[in-house]
């Protein structure tokens, strides 16, 4: 059956210009935030009414941790299925939980430019990192973070504990003010786009941490038989911000590693002035202790291709690979 197809014949990849455009997303404050963001983009775009379809995921029910239940795609799987039944038009996702591999099914039609991608603390008494005391407990769900955590903290020549944490802004938030936790680590880009940047104590400058692969970065994806939306929410998308994310789910991809591994990337781009003239990409990989980092960069012309950014990636896997990143890594994808 041709994707978008139903049984009875019956095409549910090509929204009825007189009805809402459905777009589908988690229900979580967040993703109700930056979906909200989207959704007015496309009705300024398209001049069409946007309605938000809220889906549960397996990731948003589950207690255990992404480690344990496998990152890749938990987030995302309801949103895609949702797609493929034809039930909403096109989806919002954070760029950083979508698996590497792309669907054929499905096309990702926009990356809007990107957000802050650093991560930030929460901290106590508005403390920065480095004014934390010795044995202070930081709060993360992410390996990546903990591993450059823990790396921070011993170059700094102080104890800390990292606590494995799940839960939504303000839960997290909650161990710091009940006193549970001295400091929580979140991405900037989501307080951001709740209106609560102000309460991050410090930005975490990304020679010490790394963010995720994609950080900061939304994904709009529609149905791939859908031509004529996938053009029109194009409209949206960031040239840059897109061989950027490519280049970091690249190394992402060629390190066979999953969303929960301990694998930071950023690609930034480089300016002579006012001219970028090259694009840097940074990649991490470490045991959750600390104890040991593979931490290497590489430095090329900005990609003008989806290939380009693409091999930049694979370009700097292959040096990590070469000096043991492999044995690093807790999870690998299957």
């Amino acid at each position: 059956m041709a994707p978008g197809r139903h049984a009875g014949g019956q095409d549910r990849t090509a929204p009825d210009a007189g009805r809402p455009l459905r777009l589908g997303t988690r229900r979580s404050a967040l993703a109700m935030a930056q979906s909200g963001q989207v959704a007015e983009a496309v009705r300024r775009l398209t001049g069409r009414p946007v309605e938000l379809v809220e889906i549960t995921t397996y990731g948003d029910v589950s207690r255990e941790s992404l480690a344990q239940i496998g990152g890749t795609g938990v987030f995302v799987s309801a949103l895609r299925d949702a797609l493929l039944a034809g039930d909403i038009d096109f989806a919002v996702h954070s760029l950083k939980d979508l698996p590497t591999a792309q669907p054929d099914e499905l096309t990702l039609a926009a990356v809007p430019p990107r957000e802050d991608p650093r991560d930030c603390l929460v901290a106590r008494d508005g403390l920065t990192f480095e004014q934390l005391p010795a044995g202070a407990r930081i709060g993360t769900g992410s390996p990546r973070r903990a591993a450059q955590l823990n790396a921070w903290a011993r170059a700094l020549g102080k104890d800390i504990e990292t606590v494995a944490i799940r839960g939504n802004v303000d839960t997290r938030i909650g161990y710091v003010r009940s006193g549970e936790l001295d400091a929580v680590v979140l991405a900037a880009a989501g307080l951001t786009r709740l209106g609560r940047i102000d309460e991050a104590t410090e930005k975490l400058a990304t020679e010490a941490i790394l963010p995720a692969p994609g950080q900061g970065a939304l994904a709009v994806e529609c149905a791939a038989a859908n031509a004529d939306l996938a053009d029109r929410l194009a409209e949206l998308d960031d040239p840059y911000t897109r061989v950027a994310v490519t280049a970091e789910r690249s190394l992402l991809a060629a390190l066979e590693a999953g969303c929960s591994a301990p694998v930071g990337a950023l690609a930034d781009l480089l300016a002579d002035g006012q001219v970028v003239t090259e694009m840097r990409l940074r990649g991490v990989v470490g045991t959750t202790d600390g104890s040991t980092l593979v931490q290497m960069s590489t430095t090329g012309p900005v990609p003008t291709s989806h290939d380009e950014a693409m091999a930049l990636g694979r370009e700097l896997a292959a040096e990590m690979l070469a000096k043991g990143a492999a044995g690093l890594m807790g999870e690998r994808a299957l």
